[in-house]
Order: structure tokens, then C-alpha cells, then sequence
């Protein structure tokens, strides 16, 4: 099995799960903020979920050929759903009394959702970021179709030509890719929950 391929997953992986940030983090700030569009956000980023990874992919290529930047586009609208929630979540779940403290001291609307409330709603939107990398690792895998390379080409190729040894080792490299980030991000989720039950005290 080719370290490249190996490599090419994870850059995969890893441009996606910017692009979802930001985009999750953002749609979710929206909704926070704007009661009206929220259940159109929801329902927008349930749906993508409903479709087929293929079928969704098999769209997104139309538009933009079979390219790394089609499986990109495709495992970011495909993991948006938790970071969305999680983010709107995470903010409706300050105490209204921190907010109205937060108003009395002259904060503006940003100034308390960037210096009060989005810090104390980050351990449950890092929740949220830790299921959709998780949940792009298996994803990525579907990118062989449409041009995207890594591991899901190697797994392709593997079942193609009967290739047992080939194809145990890019799946056992997918596994402990999951494990390895669900580990480390795992730890960092159980410090951020740590810190804030500790400045709540």
C-alpha cells in the first residue's frame, strides 16, 4: 500500500474539515442569531445527509469534473449537520443570566456572542467538529470515484484484482486513522468539558 495514498486521504480529510468549520460555524451563528432562518438551515443541512454519498458526489462532479475539489465539496456538505446543530446547541444553552450580565456591562450583540457566549459554547461545537472528521475519514473513501485518489482508490483497486493483503492493509490504515483522531480529539474534548465545569464551580 503506497504512503501516498495514505496521504492523500488525509489532506483530504484535513481541507475539508477547514472548509466545514467555517461553514458550519458560521450557518450556525446564523441560526443562533436569526430564529426565522434556522429551521430552513437545519432542514437544508439534514437533508444533504439523506442523500447518498454517490449521488451527491455523482452531482457535485457535473459541475466541477471529477476532481480532489469534488470530494472536498462533497464531505463538507456532508458533514455539516453536526457542526451546524452543535453550534446552535451549544449557544442556546448559556444561562440567560450570563447574558443579561453580559448586556448590563454595555456589550454589544458581537462582542458577547465572540467574548462571552462562543467561548462558553465551544466544548459542545468541538463535539460537533469531532463527529464530522470522523465521519469524512469514512467519506473520503467514496472520493475514488470521482477522481478524489486516497485510500479509496487503494481499496477499489485492491477488490478489482483480488488483492487480500493490499486491501487489509488500507482498511486497517482507515481504522486506525478514525481511532487516532477520535483519540486526540477525544482528549481535547474531555479537557475543554474539564475547564468548563471547573469555571462554572
Amino acid at each position: 500500500m503506497e504512503t501516498e495514498a495514505v496521504m492523500q486521504h488525509l489532506g483530504l480529510v484535513c481541507v475539508s474539515f477547514i472548509f466545514t468549520a467555517i461553514f458550519g460555524l458560521l450557518l450556525g451563528i446564523i441560526g443562533y442569531n436569526f430564529k426565522r432562518t434556522r429551521f430552513i438551515i437545519l432542514w437544508f443541512v439534514d437533508i444533504l445527509q439523506t442523500i447518498p454519498v454517490l449521488a451527491l458526489l455523482g452531482i457535485i462532479m457535473i459541475f466541477f469534473g471529477a476532481t480532489f475539489r469534488t470530494v472536498v465539496i462533497g464531505i463538507v456538505l456532508y458533514s455539516l449537520l453536526p457542526v451546524v446543530r452543535n453550534t446552535i446547541v451549544g449557544l442556546e444553552q448559556i444561562d440567560p443570566a450570563i447574558r443579561e450580565a453580559a448586556i448590563g456591562m454595555g456589550m454589544t450583540k458581537r462582542q458577547r456572542l465572540y467574548k462571552i457566549e462562543f467561548p462558553l459554547a465551544f466544548p459542545i461545537i468541538f463535539t460537533g467538529l469531532k463527529i464530522s472528521v470522523i465521519t469524512s475519514i469514512g467519506i473520503a473513501v467514496f472520493g475514488a470515484v470521482v477522481g478524489g485518489g486516497g485510500l479509496g482508490y487503494t481499496i477499489n483497486r485492491a477488490i478489482m484484482i483480488q488483492d487480500g493483503n493490499t486491501l487489509f492493509k488500507a482498511t486497517l490504515a482507515l481504522v486506525l486513522m478514525s481511532l487516532a483522531f477520535d483519540l486526540i480529539m477525544g482528549l481535547i474534548e474531555k479537557k475543554l468539558d474539564y475547564s468548563k465545569r471547573r469555571g462554572s464551580v
